[in-house]
């Protein structure tokens, strides 16, 4: 396919607008020469008139576009383009005056061909400068347009359309309905001249620059207009192309509209520095919204709150220092004065009984900013300022004025306002910045529930002689239950329950130390005392002096059908036997691991063998199931645990299990909450 080449309306417009005006120069160039010459042309004048209205709308395609593609221009820049377009025009124009002044009495002073070029010259700039102008003056009539005003202004292109084509009724004569066509267009130019709003938003310094713009618009209007009552001299001219309705209406709009904008901006001088202070404060109060990321610190929202309110209040100096509460503490915020002047100026606070009662308000919420009188060789009045979230001072500002009185009542309320929004800022970033820690955390503790749940062994060693099973909870996200079994040879295991003190990762941590020890001294093939000996001569060295581990450790030899049991400390062990249809819990006693950190934990340990049979049954397991609570705080207990043992010894150790920690549950109750770690291991012998 063909790929057609963009179209730029921009330049297109420009060129169709130069070729436009050099063929109208030419046409009536050519009338003039048959009218020296007394030959007739053969050029009508409406053929003038066609080529000059598309001149007309070249122009305005042109300025429409270019003017559209700027619209970010402030209104700075609209007025300026206006002038500068005007200065250009009447800057040619005196040149033409100049030259014609310097020719004297030399023939080309008369010289027709000349006369009308420079004619159609002024024409076209005055046409630019017109048509230019009035799309500037749009974008000003439609700044913060409404349907109202769109509609005034469509009505207003449209009268000026009929008025470019006005010329073909009234054969360019001054006549009643050139008259009524002005007449109507003017007070249409009028109506939409009392769309001035953009002029409040403009500061004091652009108001004076767009005074002297504005100034220049009307000179430059004035100026080429009476140039153009110069050109209505038809002797010289074979065509009159400026006494037209479009233009001079337009000419009457351009005026209109900059001496109404010149008018109320030099009446809105007074009142700039009021609206800018307003700007100002809103611009703060948006900054104090948008300040706080979670990235960044609160200092940078206390020192936009320190510029804000001393903008608000025109105070000489500040400082910002923070007291009780969260957060940095100290002066984070200075302006305008040295140390030694603040700690005077707060001694003199201090010191004033009004200053007194304000800071020992027992209601931090109900403190408002408090205005004072006082007696320093520079400043005379201050304003303090609490910083209160969450109903907590956190600290306070001191805003300072070499006037007396120097704080009114507007301005403490502005500032107030910013305060507010800036202890609202705070506290969204604390708040924000603790959801990410508790986040973090949550995220941390889950790691740490990965890492608990892979030192619990996920298989129990054992053979065909006896089938096991554990299951373990943590009150918290992790816990210091622990429970392992490790295989000696083809007859003998040991099997280890324990309970560290303590919940959460402090109680999980040492529960790790716990398997280490396990797995580190059962290897050495030590008996279950010598083992309680040994590990807690180990324990004794990382364990904290407020920590210690309850353990029951079992070796169990399944060629002999014995069980050698030691016990640190821990709930006994229930034992159920078959022959002799007894169930009860093993008598053995035994001191908690690191609770002795010495050579006398030896006396407290105690050893025991015993034997089993085929369908004994071993329950092992932590304080939690036996302490946990129902609605009316009874635990457990330990005989719940043996009667259901008794009744579902038949059962399998997993069946078994099952039965024990759902009776739990259904005790404690559907919503209740366990509030300790609790494992069980449950062991059934079949031979």
């Amino acid at each position: 396919m063909i790929k057609l080449p963009t179209i730029h309306i921009g330049k297109l417009s420009m060129l169709l607008a130069i070729l436009v005006w050099l063929s109208l120069l030419f046409v009536d160039l050519v009338r003039l020469f048959g009218i020296l010459n007394e030959l007739e042309s053969g050029i009508a004048q409406e053929f003038t008139w066609t080529l000059e209205i598309l001149f007309f709308l070249t122009v305005y395609l042109f300025y429409n576009y270019s003017i559209n593609k700027n619209s970010q221009n402030d209104f700075l820049n609209l007025i300026w383009r206006a002038a500068s377009t005007g200065i250009i025009a009447v800057f040619v124009s005196i040149i033409i005056d100049i030259f014609y002044s310097l020719l004297g009495d030399s023939s080309l002073l008369n010289e027709p061909f000349l006369r009308n070029f420079f004619y159609h010259v002024n024409f076209a700039l005055i046409s630019i400068f017109l048509i230019s102008g009035a799309l500037l003056w749009k974008h000003l009539i439609l700044y913060q347009k409404n349907k109202r005003v769109v509609k005034q202004w469509q009505a207003y292109e449209f009268a000026m359309l009929i008025a470019m084509l006005f010329i073909y009724f009234n054969k360019n004569s001054l006549d009643y309905s050139f008259l009524f066509g002005f007449v109507l267009l003017v007070g249409l130019g009028i109506i939409l001249s009392g769309n001035l709003k953009w002029i409040p938003y403009l500061t004091f310094r652009e108001k004076w620059k767009s005074l002297l713009f504005l100034f220049i618009i009307i000179n430059c209007c004035g100026y080429l207009f009476y140039q153009v009552i110069i050109y209505n001299d038809r002797s010289r001219y074979v065509v009159n192309l400026t006494d037209n309705l479009f233009l001079v209406s337009l000419f009457s709009f351009i005026f209109i509209y900059a001496l109404f904008c010149f008018l109320v901006t030099l009446f809105n001088l007074p009142t700039s520095s009021v609206f800018e202070q307003k700007l100002t404060e809103a611009i703060s109060f948006q900054r104090l919204s948008q300040s706080i990321q979670p990235e960044e610190s609160e200092e940078q929202v206390l020192d936009i709150l320190v510029d804000s309110c001393m903008s608000a209040s025109y105070a000489d100096a500040a400082w910002l220092e923070m007291g009780d509460g969260e957060g940095p503490k100290g002066i984070l915020q200075e302006r305008f004065l040295n140390k030694e002047q603040r700690e005077e100026l707060s001694d003199l606070i201090q010191n004033l009984k009004a200053a007194q009662d304000w800071a020992v308000e027992h209601r931090p919420d109900n403190l408002t900013p408090l205005p004072l009188r006082i007696n320093h060789s520079q400043f005379e009045s201050v304003l303090l300022v609490p910083l209160v979230i969450n109903k907590s001072a956190i600290g306070r500002m001191v805003l300072c004025k070499e006037v007396r009185d120097g704080f009114n009542k507007e301005m403490i309320n502005i500032i107030s306002t910013f305060v507010r929004q800036a202890c609202i800022a705070v506290e969204n970033h604390r708040l924000l910045n603790q959801a990410i820690q508790n986040e973090r955390y949550q995220e941390e503790l889950k790691i740490a529930q990965r890492v608990q749940k892979s030192l619990l062994p996920t298989k129990l060693d054992h053979n065909d002689t006896f089938d096991i099973c554990a299951y373990s909870n943590a009150a918290d996200e992790v816990g210091g239950d622990y429970y392992d079994t490790f295989k000696l040879d083809e007859d003998r295991y040991v099997m280890i329950i324990g309970d560290v003190s303590g919940k959460g990762t402090s109680a999980a941590f040492n529960m790790s130390q716990m398997k280490g020890i396990f797995q580190s001294l059962i290897q050495l093939n030590l008996g279950p005392a010598q083992f309680m000996i040994k590990a807690n001569a180990a324990l004794s060295r990382c364990l904290e002096r407020n920590h210690f581990i309850t353990a029951s450790i079992f070796l169990i030899d399944t060629k002999a059908h014995t069980i050698c049991h030691a016990r640190a400390g821990h709930v006994p062990t229930l034992m159920h036997q078959v022959k002799n249809k007894k169930t009860d819990y093993l008598g053995i006693d035994g001191l908690g691991l690191g609770i002795l950190r010495n050579m006398q934990y030896e006396k407290h340990v105690e050893e025991k063998t015993f034997n089993y049979s085929a369908g004994d049954i071993l329950v092992l397991f932590t304080d939690g199931i036996v302490e946990a609570k129902n609605e009316k705080s009874h635990q457990f207990g330990f005989e719940r645990i043996r009667s259901l043992v008794e009744v579902y010894h038949e059962l399998s150790p997993k069946e078994i299990q099952n039965k024990i920690i759902d009776s739990l549950h259904a005790y404690v109750g559907g919503d209740g909450l366990i509030d300790d770690d609790y494992s069980i291991m449950v062991v059934k012998f079949s031979e």
